[in-house]
């Protein structure tokens, strides 16, 4: 598996993008100090009181985001990890990868940033085309035992 070097490139732009949700999940929690704005009412007590105990605007983007990741990424690891084992071009599968990768950080940016519509719709839609070109790949070269 470590002579693949389409499966290696998949490890390390999947790795990338598990390392950006790690970083929203941290961010989320830093919000919800400086805004005071906890999930749970020990958490509030532990820090000014039950009031506390409530939703914010911005803590509410962050989840959205990070939901918004899972909804994304997770189908994104299962796609990539079977289309390495299908022996694509190296180069292809990179570029594959790549886009997919840098659609969901300029869609991660745009989202925790607020940036100006479209730019979020645009990367969410540019990072789903390489998720559409493997997952039909997948499906082309597995209906023949289906």
């Amino acid at each position: 598996m470590m002579e693949n070097k389409v499966f290696l490139s998949f490890a390390f732009y999947s790795t990338i993008l598990i390392l950006k949700m790690y970083a929203i999940a941290i961010i989320t929690g830093q919000v919800r100090l400086r805004k005071k704005a906890f999930a749970n009412p020990e958490d509030a007590l532990r820090n000014g009181g039950l009031q506390f105990c409530r939703q914010d605007p911005d803590v509410e983007r962050c989840l959205r985001a990070h939901r918004n990741d899972m909804e994304n990424i997770f189908p994104f690891l299962f796609l990539g990890a079977i289309y390495s084992l299908m022996d694509p071009s190296p180069t292809v599968a990179r570029i594959h990868f790549l886009i997919f990768c840098v659609g969901r950080i300029i869609h991660t940016i745009a989202y925790l940033l607020k940036l100006r519509a479209p730019t979020r719709s645009v990367a969410y839609s540019v990072a789903q085309l390489p998720c559409f070109s493997m997952a039909l790949q997948i499906l082309l070269a597995t209906t023949p035992y289906w």
